[in-house]
């Protein structure tokens, strides 16, 4: 699909689909109600009547209506499930469906990411409210969501960084993108509930550490607990074939409950603490894997995607399978009667412990590792869902280099869609692009350009621009400074720390391109001019790039500079009975500015309002 028009329009008729399933699924799960009800009423009254007639038959028809109640049950149960499921996927499809719309609500904000101080998040509008993140964001875990926001803060994937693993990982998402069912299925995962991947990795960390009595793996204690149920069924086949006391097998039984309680209920405990809460979020797990592992995700190998390389899919299933099947175990302890039953006649809380004692074993120093990749797959998803999204953006080119690079023809911003005026622009290493400008006219949008698509780039994600060429290195921003009155930090203040920010950070990198809107604003004009020459003449002689934003037109004069690194843009305006702003960048100093024409043009018409 290469239009969003026609995008929309398959969400709505999946939506469509999904919805007419589901309203068959909700009256299908009508009828088995009341079939299940009138076969255990039936199966009461056929009870009854063999208390009053005294025949077999009536006996032998109650039990076959109450075998019919359970099958009745058990296809209720699937029905249920097959139905949350799928209005689980309409809601997903609903989701995408909002976003092309320009509705972001359903999505997680990040707004605990928010960080005033980080290099660039803020100025750029990452995270928050209708943020780049909102925008991407479809993660089903907490982890995912922490890779997703590691990457766009560029943190994510220190340890691959360079052009092949950019390039790997665009590929990776290229692939995921048109997998729609596989993520469809995966994103749906969120019928689950919010699935706190640092509670659950503490959890498992405590409980692959719990000091579980080490007899319950020997083989010997096996072979005994077997002899023990052996002698347990010879006893009941003697006491009902002999003359043997019934009171024999019961005392034998009774021996064997205590027995196994009194040395696994210590364990068990503690067992419950470290896991018990984690029930329904390792069923997600587990079914997220599952998802992997049953489809042609596991036959990918993409060291992009950790899970489905070399079988990781399938024993990371079997790890979380049993896992869920130990947690079920727990569960079921609850019913006193079922413990009473199960650990004297199958010693259940012995085998319990045992099972759980081989998991930590064989899996328990995996799990950790399986959860990151998990995560890291968690993410994935969500940008192949951006991507595929947004069919007309395009691939950009990472190269490799010793400088900065930046080349751009017909890029613009992601937020705008079809409203966007695309622009060329070029950066050349170590040279500054002093941007002149009218209010409104274009400026700052055009900065967060810059800024967002090279965010994407290193990502592998989607740019919007025809063609996008970069290197690789460090960006740094300041445009959206603020006082803090709680700290005591006035707004120029502010200004002179961030700036000092600024600098640490170009010191340390080895290339930096820096993106600055209206530098020290906080103070008068000739001040500011001066501190502004002064603050680029000295950012100059470090390896930094830059594009400053500015309303001095003063400012400009630095392309006079013999050095020939300072040039001059500029987003130009047509003053007439009204304003036109193309928000096309070209070179050179803008002529005309805005505000005294708004100003006066508002002072008339308020002035003729009173008149009248």
């Amino acid at each position: 699909m290469t239009d969003p028009k026609e995008l929309n329009e398959h969400y709505a008729g999946r939506v469509q689909s999904l919805s007419a399933d589901i309203a068959k699924l909700k009256h299908t799960g009508r009828m088995l109600v009341a079939s299940e009800l009138a076969a255990f009423a039936a199966a009461i009254g056929f009870v009854a009547a063999y208390t009053v007639y005294g025949s077999a038959l009536w006996l032998c028809a109650a039990f076959f209506l109450l075998c019919t109640y359970v099958l009745f049950r058990r296809i209720d149960i699937r029905n249920t499930d097959k139905t949350e499921r799928l209005s689980a996927l309409r809601d997903v499809y609903e989701g995408e469906k909002d976003f092309l719309d320009g509705r972001f609500e359903r999505f997680d904000a990040g707004d605990r990411y928010i960080n005033a101080d980080h290099e660039y998040t803020f100025d750029m509008d990452i995270f928050g409210t209708a943020s780049l993140f909102q925008r991407i964001n479809r993660t089903v875990t907490r982890g995912g969501a922490d890779t997703l926001a590691r990457c766009m803060e560029m943190k994510a994937f220190e340890e691959g960084s360079g052009k092949n693993a950019i390039d790997r990982r665009a590929a990776a998402i290229d692939r995921l993108a048109e997998m729609e069912n596989l993520r469809t299925e995966f994103i749906a995962m969120r019928r689950y509930g919010a699935i706190d991947t640092p509670a659950v990795k503490a959890a498992l960390s405590v409980a692959g550490g719990l000091p579980l009595p080490a007899f319950a793996s020997s083989t010997a204690a096996l072979a005994v607990a077997i002899a023990a149920q052996g002698i347990f069924a010879l006893l009941i086949v003697l006491a009902a074939t002999t003359e043997m006391p019934s009171g024999v097998p019961v005392m034998w039984g009774t021996l064997m409950f205590f027995a196994v309680l009194m040395m696994c209920s210590g364990a068990l405990r503690q067992m419950g603490k470290a896991i018990n809460s984690l029930y329904r979020q390792m069923k997600a797990y587990t079914e997220l894997v599952r998802l992997v592992a049953s489809t042609e995700l596991s036959k990918i190998e993409d060291p992009c995607i950790r899970i489905s390389a070399d079988g990781a899919a399938s024993n990371a299933l079997a790890s979380f399978d049993e896992l869920r099947r130990i947690l079920d175990g727990l569960d079921r302890r609850g019913n006193v009667l079922g413990l009473i039953l199960f650990d004297t006649f199958l010693l259940s809380d012995f085998f319990l412990v045992r099972r759980f004692r081989r998991w930590q074993q064989c899996h328990a120093t995996d799990m950790e590792r399986w959860i990151d990749d998990v995560s890291t797959l968690d993410a994935l998803v969500s940008m192949a869902t951006f991507r595929f999204n947004n069919p007309a953006a395009g691939h950009a080119e990472i190269v490799n280099g010793d400088s900065i690079i930046y080349d751009a023809q017909g890029i613009y911003h992601p937020f705008l869609g079809a409203a966007a005026v695309p622009n060329d622009f070029r950066v050349e290493d170590n040279h500054y692009y002093i941007i002149t400008g009218a209010n409104m006219a274009g400026k700052s949008t055009f900065l967060r350009s810059l800024g967002v698509n090279y965010i994407l780039a290193v990502n592998g994600m989607p740019v919007f621009a025809d063609r996008l060429r970069v290197s690789l290195y460090s960006l740094f921003s300041s445009m959206r400074t603020s006082d803090n009155l709680s700290r005591g930090i006035s707004y120029f203040n502010a200004e002179l720390l961030r700036l000092g920010q600024l600098l640490d950070a170009c010191r340390r990198s080895t290339r930096t391109l820096i993106i600055l809107d209206e530098i020290l604003r906080g103070t008068n004009s000739l001040d500011k001019l001066n501190g502004s020459r002064m603050f680029l003449d000295a950012i100059s002689a470090l390896p930094v790039t830059g594009v400053i934003a500015t309303h001095d037109l003063e400012l400009s004069k630095m392309a006079d500079n013999p050095s020939g690194r300072f040039h001059n843009m500029c987003f130009e305006i047509e003053l007439s009975d009204d304003v036109t702003y193309t928000y096309k960048i070209t070179p050179g100093v803008a002529a005309n500015q805005n505000a005294t024409w708004l100003l006066r043009n508002m002072i008339r018409y308020n002035s003729t309002e009173c008149r009248v």
